[in-house]
């Protein structure tokens, strides 16, 4: 898969942008500030249709828009996959700004020309992204790492983002329901609809993470060996809030010797044990006024040499660990879907050491495409550049230095 063409209209810097992409490596070049990394946001935001930045869709459009009463952000990209062409287009419409501020801001996706809802437009076009900031997976709150598998899974697994939405939904209207008998009281037996969505819509979600970290983790091991030269072992651990592994009067479900292996739960089973758990906790959770399990309180952890790298990690190790994530995401997506991401790098060579940079630059040349963002040439090898194409980026324009050699 890879981009063959990318207009962007009104879209943060970016007033009007309209340019042919080239296939394999591109290189964009400048100072901080420029758009550099802006460029690889639209290109993330057609295939995830969520900013990496904004909060809201909002900030996405161009500021000089700010007095108008309708703006219009537009983001166009042709794209090939599989041999075939296709059209994806974004627009992000804010209307009826007044004198007192208040607008409407609606979003429209079309794909080959037809509307599509974003759960169904999901999945057309595949990113994988690698920003500086991205550390925060492994060190930061859980809610970073959910994030994460939520844009990967739902670039890949049919059904998955539409089930999440579904769940965010549901949840929302069980813990209101939750909170109003914990304070006035009521029949607790009104959970019982809401259990059942919850449970539908979870179930598929912990089934799906389930199998795609099982997956990943044997990419992760065998790059992560590779960046450290056989130093390091890692693994990745998956902590359902509603674990199917949970022992049931006293007896595990699975074999103690397979307890770190959840692959062999059925979807139905794990719906019928997490309905089985709510009911357990339903007690304590009308107490509480919140639902206390489910996938929105799922947690993973990167482990390096038996050393939880979220807690006890160096820089090093933390970077080292989330390039060989980012790299495994690739090659999931691709034995996943049969076509190639398109790679997102933002300033990454700047953070490693000299054998590391070597090791990514090696795995980019198997991608279809991958797009590098530069404040230095230098840090990449003379043949390496020579064999690229290098864009200069300056307020907002870009300006075609050289094609490939």
């Amino acid at each position: 898969m890879y981009l063959t063409h990318l207009s962007l209209s009104n879209f943060r810097a970016f007033t009007r942008l309209d340019t042919e992409v080239p296939r394999r490596i591109l290189l964009l070049v400048g100072d901080n500030a420029q758009g550099k990394t802006t460029l690889l946001e639209a290109v993330y935001f057609l295939a995830t249709f969520t900013s990496f930045h904004a909060s809201s869709d909002r900030q996405l459009i161009n500021f000089s828009t700010s007095d108008e009463s309708l703006a219009v952000t537009r983001l166009v990209a042709h794209f090939q996959r599989s041999n075939v062409e296709h059209q994806l287009e974004v627009r992000l419409i804010r209307e009826g700004v007044g004198t007192n501020g208040t607008s409407r801001q609606r979003k429209e996706i079309l794909v080959d020309g037809v509307k599509r809802t974003t759960q169904d437009a999901l999945g057309q076009f595949n990113a994988v992204i690698f920003l500086p900031q991205m550390t925060r997976v492994i060190e930061g709150a859980p809610e970073e790492r959910r994030r994460y598998l939520n844009l990967a899974l739902a670039q890949v697994v049919p059904g998955y983002a539409r089930a999440l939405t579904d769940y965010v939904q549901a949840l929302s209207q069980r813990n209101a329901l939750l909170k109003q008998l914990s304070e006035r009281g009521g029949d607790p037996d009104q959970l019982s609809y809401w259990d059942s969505v919850l449970v539908q819509r979870g179930a598929f979600l912990i089934h799906a993470r389930i199998h795609a970290i099982h997956e990943m983790e044997h990419s992760v091991m065998r790059l992560h060996d590779q960046l450290t030269a056989g130093k390091e072992v890692a693994h990745l651990v998956y902590r359902p809030a509603y674990d199917p592994l949970t022992p049931t009067n006293g007896q595990f479900q699975l074999p103690v010797g397979a307890a770190a292996d959840r692959c062999g739960f059925t979807l139905e089973e794990i719906q019928e044990g997490f309905l089985q758990r709510l009911r357990a906790v339903r007690r304590e959770e009308i107490a509480r006024g919140v639902t206390t399990i489910g996938p929105h309180r799922d947690e993973m952890r990167f482990i390096a040499n038996g050393i939880d790298l979220g807690d006890y990690g160096s820089r090093g190790q933390v970077r080292t660990s989330l390039l060989a994530l980012k790299l495994a995401e690739v090659e999931w997506m691709r034995e996943k879907t049969g076509d190639w991401p398109v790679l997102l790098l933002d300033e990454t060579l700047a953070e490693l050491d000299h054998a590391r940079r070597q090791e990514l630059l090696g795995a980019l040349q198997e991608s279809e495409q991958t797009l590098l963002t530069t404040t230095d040439l230098n840090l990449f090898a003379p043949n390496f550049v020579s064999h690229s194409t290098v864009w200069q980026v300056r307020s907002g324009f870009v300006e075609k230095d050289q094609k490939p050699a």
